[in-house]
């Protein structure tokens, strides 16, 4: 597969699982975001939606992390960003294959429950989640390395938030987790996207093409 085809999947894995969860969040009778996680829209007559969301969207991440292999051939994090980028998407595909468990009510009458597939779920997501922190920190380091300060900031801005958030306000937590996923997803889907317009103008062999930085957002 081509490496524009690759990155251009890494680019559209966030938007495409948000477009995809978002109006199930609304449309579902009895999800209330507020009180359920995302990851319980793979329950229920519907819930084949939400896996095969989980399911596209690690494949998406994944070949974006193949062409992020071929494009960082350089510098902090070109051999650990595309392996960490990979195993985020790894961990999502586990995610869709074994589904979380009911809680809160959701669905409507089932009672909260623990079974072997939502602990492995909760495993999933928990290795996907550090794989993808890791990520934003190597990333985060990479940019200090390009003097891009204001973007590594951003960068350990958005972990930090992934990572401490969620537990600090319990009463909006399943909000505020889809909330900060959507922060550290797409950074990672932006930087995909930067490399996409890097690798565009390399391929036409100008001088502009070796000054284009990882970012250039800011």
């Amino acid at each position: 597969m081509k490496t524009e085809k690759l990155l251009t999947a890494g680019v559209i894995a966030t938007p495409l699982f948000f477009a995809v969860a978002l109006p199930q969040a609304v449309a579902r009778d009895g999800f209330d975001l507020s009180r359920h996680m995302i990851s319980q829209l793979s329950l229920g007559s519907l819930g084949f939606l939400q896996i095969a969301n989980f399911l596209v969207t690690g494949v998406l991440f994944i070949l974006g992390a193949i062409g992020l292999n071929r494009v960082l051939t350089e510098g902090i994090g070109h051999v650990w960003i595309p392996r960490l980028v990979a195993a985020f998407g790894a961990g999502l595909i586990a995610a869709g294959l074994f589904v979380a468990d009911p809680v809160n009510g959701y669905p409507v009458g089932e009672p909260d429950s623990l079974s072997w597939h939502g602990i492995l779920h909760g495993a999933a997501a928990t290795l996907s989640g550090l794989a993808l922190v890791a990520a934003l920190i190597i990333l985060a380091r990479r940019f200090i390395r390009d003097g891009r300060k204001g973007m590594a900031a951003a960068s350990i801005a958005i972990a930090a938030a992934f990572m401490v958030l969620p537990a600090a306000l319990p009463s909006v937590v399943s909000i505020t987790f889809a909330t900060v996923s959507f922060l550290a997803w797409g950074w990672i889907s932006l930087f995909a996207a930067a490399q996409l317009r890097h690798h565009a103008t390399a391929s036409t062999h100008t001088p502009a093409a070796v000054r284009t930085p990882d970012f250039e957002l800011v």
